[in-house]
């Protein structure tokens, strides 16, 4: 199922920056609004101190990009701004324009669930360049964020060594959106359902979940609560046990197990979400087999990260299904990716195309001109380098890649690779040409996207850093344009 609409039915093209409208309104007073324009969408170091970023979220941008217009009550809130003056900050004529405005350009994404890496563009958006301004907030917006959750629940995932892991946030997300963008994205990252009801609806995810300790208190003893759940839904029985004392809880949802057997059903196991979780599995786990329930489930949750799983893991506990909550959901230890939105050609009165670079004194803040596609070279089965080459100039018949960060750092690849241009065609004149995956299609790509690379990129300590630089040919007039760039600035430094 894909998100169209069904959630937020008012408009939501005023989900912006006022600078967005601000300069839009300045393009349209300078004749500028209809002047052709590339933005690229991009981040600048990957998350986590991670090796690698799940790209996600394109299915919401898609319908934000859709359903793009300014409605009656936008173009009224916009007509009561004002100015520093005390005067309307937007002319009648303008917000007439507004008012008729759809997206009419194209746009070009790499798919979700694919790997993705710093400086590589996963969204492209051509057009009239006041358009394009005011889509960047937006897809910002939605895609750092559930690029972000997608890549925690695939080291979610990675840590559990496969084992299935359950999200559990929606309590602790950030608001209504976070908590089902979140879902949304968990699950194309790696785990295999949610307890968010509403987003089991709207996406088609698995839901799971039994009951709580407030179940258990509710009853004089926790034999009587265990005994009361199974009789009322008996395919659906994993018994918390760590209400009172966890031991003699794993006894209690055993003996009741039992119960259920003789009646035709089986316990699915139990849950544990507090304690020594290494020491409480491996007991449970001996109480279990010993009674004649080897297939049990043991479930854990209790603020679990991946470092606390990768520990749990290293202590022997026999945990089988990781509930994980606000640590995955909230991206606990960073909390942005960092996502970025540069303007990088624009065309002149003469129909040619004009790159732009933004210089800056650090390295990694100078972006990268011109309209670029992204490459990726395949040999024996595995991916072995990334190229970011400009689609307008590039020559790729021997194709070198330069780090943009150390041009010391070079790479040829071999001719015999085989290689997949990642950016797809989403948007042609602003209609959508792009087949829309389901997301259980999303959630496999990236699980399969990830066999793909090297072990190394998914360590989580000093992880392996994949090949990914510029086409030479795009390296060097880069260099030339900042150069230039750099020296007309000295000029006109001397001259004042």
């Amino acid at each position: 199922m894909h998100l169209t609409s069904t959630l937020y039915r008012a408009s939501l093209s005023l989900l912006t920056d006022l600078y967005q409208l601000t300069m839009a309104y300045g393009y349209w007073k300078a004749g500028m609004a209809e002047k052709e324009a590339v933005f690229h969408l991009f981040f600048r170091k990957h998350p986590f101190k991670g090796g690698f970023t799940i790209a996600c979220g394109l299915d919401y941008a898609i319908d934000f990009i859709r359903n793009f217009q300014f409605d009656a009550s936008d173009i009224a809130y916009l007509g009561s701004l004002q100015g520093n003056d005390g005067k309307p900050l937007f002319e009648q004529a303008f917000l007439d324009y507004l008012a008729q405005l759809r997206f009419t350009g194209d746009v070009e994404a790499i798919p979700e669930g694919t790997i993705v890496f710093p400086q590589e563009p996963l969204v492209r958006i051509q057009g009239p360049i006041a358009q394009c301004q005011l889509l960047e907030t937006a897809l910002l917006n939605i895609i750092n964020f559930q690029s972000l959750i997608a890549t925690k629940a695939a080291r979610m995932h990675i840590a559990t060594q496969g084992e299935p892991v359950l999200e559990f946030g929606l309590r602790r997300a950030q608001g209504i959106d976070g908590a089902l963008a979140a879902s949304r994205a968990a699950y194309i990252g790696g785990c295999s359902a949610t307890s968010n009801v509403l987003a089991g609806k709207l996406f088609g995810i698995p839901v799971k979940g039994t009951h709580a300790h407030s179940w258990v208190m509710s009853f004089d003893t926790e034999m009587e609560a265990f005994e009361t759940y199974a009789q009322h839904l008996p395919n659906n029985c994993v018994f918390l046990v760590d209400t009172y004392d966890t031991l003699e809880g794993v006894k209690n949802a055993v003996e009741v197990g039992k119960r259920l057997r003789a009646k035709g059903f089986e316990m699915m196991g139990i849950r544990l979400d507090s304690g020594d979780l290494a020491y409480l599995s491996v007991e449970a786990r001996k109480i279990l087999d010993e009674n004649g329930f080897p297939e049990a489930q043991i479930v854990a949750s209790n603020d679990l990260d991946e470092e606390i799983v990768v520990s749990l893991k290293d202590q022997k506990a026999q945990i089988n299904v990781w509930g994980i909550g606000t640590k995955l959901v909230t991206a606990y230890d960073q909390p942005a990716l960092g996502g970025v939105y540069k303007i990088a050609a624009i065309r002149n009165s003469q129909g040619q195309w004009v790159y732009k670079v933004k210089l800056s004194e650090q390295a990694v803040k100078v972006s990268n001109p011109g309209i670029l596609q992204v490459r990726r070279f395949t040999e024996q089965g595995q991916f072995v380098a990334d190229m970011i080459y400009n689609t307008e100039e590039a020559n790729l018949g021997k194709p070198t890649i330069v780090d943009p960060m150390d041009l010391t750092r070079r790479k040829t690849i071999s001719p015999q690779a085989s290689f997949q241009d990642l950016l797809q065609p989403i948007f042609r004149q602003g209609q959508l040409v792009y087949a829309l995956p389901d997301i259980h299609q999303i959630r496999a790509k990236a699980q399969q996207e990830l066999q793909g690379f090297h072990a190394g990129i998914k360590r989580f300590v000093n992880p392996h850093s994949y090949p990914v630089g510029l086409e030479e040919t795009l390296y060097d007039y880069k260099t030339a344009l900042i150069l230039r760039l750099r020296q007309q600035a000295h000029q006109k430094a001397g001259d004042s």
